[in-house]
């Protein structure tokens, strides 16, 4: 069944503030901080892999969401986002391999489509092309919190990539960063937010909130815009292969950086910001991220 609408109720201590609403009170030219950690998902949905550089342009870090698993039955993305279909996906690894993708189950062997049709109990195909109009089913999080990840919950059908115009399997645009600080307030692994890039802030709370609106520099040449920041579904509570379950990954953004993702959006828990990449470049481990204006 399909939700309508998000449940959003407040919480004492919560920030409802919109995507530009705190002023960033930094000087052109200051050092944000730095790339502590570069991060791709070569399928949508899977666990991923470190690297320590990677070129990056309009669909991200070179190889991230270049492909995703295709629900035959439906024709939508298959997404730890509805976790009581697919919270198991998160129990498998894509790497790059030679160009190619590689799938490992829990046991570390190699899985085909047809193995892993069988493991997940639905028939999914491996696509390398966003096909028009690709969606996915997203449950309710305060739901599955309330409810568990094995109940049926209240979904929304969201489209991919309205940010990323040049493809991939992005949920919204080709960059997602997140930052220390927010890791160190959501007492959370960052593999739970499945970002690209970690980076060192010496700050407290969730700070790159006021990224938002903002372009930033990393490295040599690579330019960013900061555009929204990242609300969080169920997918950080969930087990993340030797990652145990954790609902406080979600609990606690819900009641303390509820931000207003894009105009007509409800107060929604955040943590980290998506990006849309201005200037193509690459991006290597300790890169500084400089603010542009």
């Amino acid at each position: 069944m399909t939700a309508h609408g998000t449940a959003h109720g407040t919480a004492h201590g919560t920030d409802h503030g919109t995507a530009h609403d705190t002023a960033l009170g930094a000087a052109v030219g200051t050092v944000l901080g730095t790339v502590e950690r570069l991060r791709r998902h070569p399928v949508k949905s899977l666990l991923g892999e470190d690297v320590r550089e990677s070129a990056v342009d309009g669909r991200g870090l070179a190889g991230d969401r270049a492909r995703a698993l295709l629900d035959v039955t439906t024709g939508r993305i298959a997404s730890a986002k509805h976790p009581r279909l697919w919270a198991a996906l998160l129990g498998y690894t894509a790497a790059t391999v030679d160009g190619g993708v590689t799938i490992t189950g829990p046991d570390g062997r190699a899985v085909d489509e047809a193995e892993l049709s069988e493991a997940l109990g639905r028939k999914v195909a491996l696509i390398a092309e966003r096909p028009p109009g690709a969606s996915l089913e997203r449950s309710v999080p305060e739901e599955v919190l309330a409810h568990g990840i094995d109940e049926e919950v209240d979904f929304t059908v969201t489209e991919l990539g309205r940010a990323a115009p040049d493809g991939g399997f992005f949920d919204f645009a080709p960059l997602h960063l997140i930052t220390t600080s927010t890791l160190h307030a959501t007492a959370a692994e960052a593999e739970r937010y499945r970002p690209n890039l970690v980076i060192h802030t010496d700050g407290e709370g969730y700070v790159e909130n006021a990224w938002v609106g903002h372009d930033l520099a990393i490295g040599p040449t690579l330019r960013l815009r900061i555009v929204a920041p990242s609300p969080r579904c169920a997918v950080p509570t969930l087990r993340h292969g030797p990652l145990p379950r954790h609902p406080d990954a979600l609990r606690t953004p819900a009641a303390r950086n509820r931000r207003i993702p894009l105009p007509g959006m409800p107060a929604l828990p955040c943590a980290g910001v998506y990006a849309t990449v201005l200037t193509p470049g690459r991006i290597t481990l300790g890169d500084e991220v400089t603010l542009l204006n």
